[in-house]
């Protein structure tokens, strides 16, 4: 089959979006190619039809578990071959994934980049039949980009032990230095390089100063039908402003990654059908969503670079159709913007304090720790330890950039079941604890295999057939785990810690401090880039593009600089007109503002500015009848 046969079979697509047919043809012609394309621009289809176009599987590194998960549940939907390997996966799964891998049952598989660390995994990769390697948000292996993530670094070593195999690295946004070093850093040979404009002609962007953003975020959203998105800088943040949307009577809901997997799943799926107007949300929502009828994104706090806010504002307006991009923002948050750097930057005093603190927390003792996981629960972290939330979550970045440890704030493993008693057994068991007969009849009828080897269960479908609530469900599956008839282990959605370097003294603990200071360098400068966007009086959307390299782009006309330039134009044009009008007007007598509207034909508040810069000059007054007239 052709690209475009098969992109019609898998995705119902009748054509390919600008530049995905050039992409692909560099794929299938065995080229390393680097794309870079806008949000919304269909990054998967330039890696997920090549592949199916060519013999074996596509091995796709991907950053974020969700990420991954929702790609891979659409390939299947589908009718795709595909599986994902994340960190903290249960052995059993891992090797039965790898196993299909191995056996060519896969066209897709999907890693996290901290995976490729891992023994078992680089045992098996020389076996994996892999045709095509897919480095998806290539700017993380960028220490100068946003979201820079030091596992990526790994993906070297898998070309190493891969030869000859083409690499096709994708990201929505990238400046020139980001691409060179993606480029560099990825052993990319003789690239093709893919860069479509950065330029969104329906979509209009507008910065606004307010002290009063809430009253702005309902005006603005009742202004246009359709869904929207808010976006917000802290979780607490997206629950306040949700629930003074809904005191004004907007359907909306909150999201953010505190909250757990089934909640955040069941919120973004009430959004994308519609039946949630508006999510008011952290940036861990929008990843892989293609909603096409979002019509306004605002951003309730200044984003820390454009990288993150072009990426964000560009989920409106999906559909072709006119969308708006609103930023509010006021001076105190612009000046706490120009000290973030020294806060996400610690000292190394602090960086000390909290790898200290972390392994006492762990109870880890020094020289252990290496290539293992363990659950972390942050705030428990914090009462324990008397540290502030800023000194933890930056240290910990600290330490994950220089790769001695790796901070997993989201990870999930579902709850599996095996029966571990005989048939017999669990009869007699069952005479004597009659209150958990439910439970097992419920099992041993839902789930076939369950004797063979652990099986995913879900607790939500217990509940629902035994008409229990999901606590009392957990509560009697760890009675029957206590009682030795069953392996039960809960599902698991805590954010872990995995040391990649043995617990070493704490006063023995160094980073790469030059290296360090360049990447502060770097972010300070991204710092003042956002806050130049947002009091530059120049089109938006050619900021954007010169950010990015993108010189094509050319004033766009909708923006609110571009509207407000437009209206000194013609507000000097329409002055000088009135002015003449007005006098002659005046002449032949005094007249209220009322009769000089109705004579210019022109609303009150078009002529006021005009009256008020007549009187301010002394050419005219108001008379003791409350007229203007001619002085």
């Amino acid at each position: 089959m052709t690209p475009l046969d098969i992109l019609q079979k898998y995705w119902g697509h009748q054509q390919f979006r600008k530049s995905q047919e050039e992409i692909i043809r560099s794929v299938l012609d065995g080229k390393d190619t680097l794309a870079i394309l806008p949000t919304g621009g269909g990054k998967s289809v330039c890696f997920q039809v090549p592949a199916m176009a060519m013999e074996g599987m596509c091995l796709v590194i991907s950053p974020l578990i969700a990420l991954m998960e929702d790609q891979v549940n659409r390939l299947v939907e589908n009718n795709m071959s595909a599986a994902a390997l994340t960190s903290g996966m249960r052995n059993q799964d891992l090797f039965e994934i790898l196993e299909a891998a191995v056996n060519n049952e896969l066209k897709f598989l999907y890693v996290s980049p901290e995976r490729l660390q891992t023994k078992s995994f680089q045992e098996r990769l020389i076996g994996l039949p892999i045709s095509l390697i897919a480095v998806d948000e290539a700017h993380c292996i960028s220490q100068w980009g946003y979201d820079f993530r030091p596992s990526y670094l790994n993906i070297a070593t898998i070309r190493e032990n891969l030869k000859n195999i083409p690499l096709i690295a994708l990201t929505a946004s990238a400046t020139e230095k980001v691409k060179k070093d993606i480029q560099e850093k990825l052993l990319m040979k003789m690239p093709q390089v893919f860069m479509t404009s950065f330029e969104r002609k329906n979509l209009s962007y507008t910065v606004e100063k307010s002290d009063d953003k809430i009253n702005k975020i309902v005006a603005w959203i009742l202004k246009y039908d359709g869904s929207g998105i808010v976006y917000c800088r802290t979780r607490r943040r997206t629950k306040e402003i949700s629930d003074l949307l809904l005191g004004h009577q907007i359907n909306s809901d909150f999201y953010h990654a505190g909250l757990d997997q089934d909640t955040r799943k069941e919120k973004q799926e009430d959004w994308i059908n519609g039946k949630t107007k508006i999510i008011v949300c952290t940036n861990a929502f929008g990843m892989g969503i293609d909603k096409l009828d979002v019509r306004v994104v605002i951003h309730a706090d200044v984003p820390d670079c454009l990288e993150n806010y072009y990426q964000e504002a560009g989920r409106a307006g999906r559909d072709g159709n006119i969308a708006h991009a609103v930023l509010l923002y006021r001076d105190a948050e612009l000046q706490d913007l120009r000290i973030l750097p020294d806060t996400k930057f610690p000292s190394m005093e602090v960086i000390r304090k909290v790898y200290h603190a972390l392994g006492n927390y762990l109870q880890l003792p020094t020289g252990s720790g290496k290539g293992n996981y363990f659950d972390f629960v942050i705030e428990d972290f914090i009462e324990k330890f008397k540290l502030s939330l800023n000194e933890v979550v930056y240290s910990l970045q600290a330490l994950k950039q220089e790769q001695i440890i790796s901070y997993l704030e989201k990870t999930f493993t579902p709850s599996m079941v095996q029966f571990l008693s005989s048939k017999n057994r669990i009869e007699a068991f069952e005479e004597i604890h009659k209150e958990l007969e439910p439970i097992i009849k419920a099992l041993l009828r839902t789930y076939g295999g369950i004797f063979d080897g652990p099986i995913q269960i879900n607790e939500t479908q217990l509940a629902w057939i035994l008409k229990r609530d999901i606590i009392s469900i957990r509560e009697l599956l760890t009675t029957l785990h206590q009682s030795g008839i069953i392996d039960y282990l809960p599902r698991n959605d805590n954010p872990q810690i995995c040391y990649l370097q043995e617990r070493i003294k704490t006063e023995e603990l160094n980073i790469d401090h030059e290296n360090y200071l360049l990447r502060k360098k770097e972010y300070v400068g991204r710092i003042q880039n956002i806050i130049d966007y947002t009091q530059s009086i120049q089109c938006r959307s050619v900021l954007i593009g010169k950010y990015f390299d993108d010189e094509t782009i050319k004033s766009c006309g909708i923006c609110n600089n571009c509207k407000n330039l437009d209206y000194q134009k013609n507000k000097s044009k329409i002055a000088t007109e009135n002015i003449n009008e007005i006098l002659q007007l005046l002449k032949s007598g005094a007249k209220d503002i009322k009769t000089l509207s109705e004579a210019l034909n022109q609303d009150e508040s078009q002529i006021l500015e005009v009256i008020h810069f007549l009187k301010n000059e002394g050419i005219i007054c108001i008379n003791q009848g409350g007229k203007l007239e001619i002085k």
